[in-house]
């Protein structure tokens, strides 16, 4: 299983970046896929998720309505879009994978991680 993250990048408040996650090792229509970040000195923290097959998205309540998580079966890619990012977003985001049909915000259900990718937003 491999997962690797791009897209992350320097940014001014109020700006977007779309991150993407390439999976390649596995069944990738079988697994839930979920986004994290974590800042040095915290716990890492479930930002988004999405189901394997029918897709229903989960976020944590700081990026309703700035974030959407989405996927591409057919090209086994994960994509976070975030929008009016605020300094608090600056962090290292990952992509995780586990072989479940539903997705939840908690580390611990994630078998697969990828290195992530930096998101420094500058206010």
């Amino acid at each position: 299983v491999q997962l690797v993250e791009s897209g992350g990048g320097l940014v001014q408040a109020g700006g977007s970046l779309r991150l993407s996650c390439a999976a390649s090792g596995f069944n990738f229509d079988d697994y839930a896929i979920g986004w994290f970040r974590q800042v040095p000195g915290k716990d890492r923290e479930g930002v988004a998720c999405i189901s394997s097959r029918d897709r229903i998205t989960h976020y944590t309540d700081s990026v309703k309505g700035r974030f959407t998580i989405s996927r591409d079966n057919d090209n086994f890619n994960i994509y976070l879009l975030m929008n009016s990012l605020k300094s608090d977003d600056s962090a290292v985001y990952y992509c995780a994978g586990v072989w479940a049909p539903t997705c939840l915000l908690e580390e611990s259900e994630y078998d697969d991680w990828g290195l992530g990718t930096q998101v420094t937003v500058s206010s």
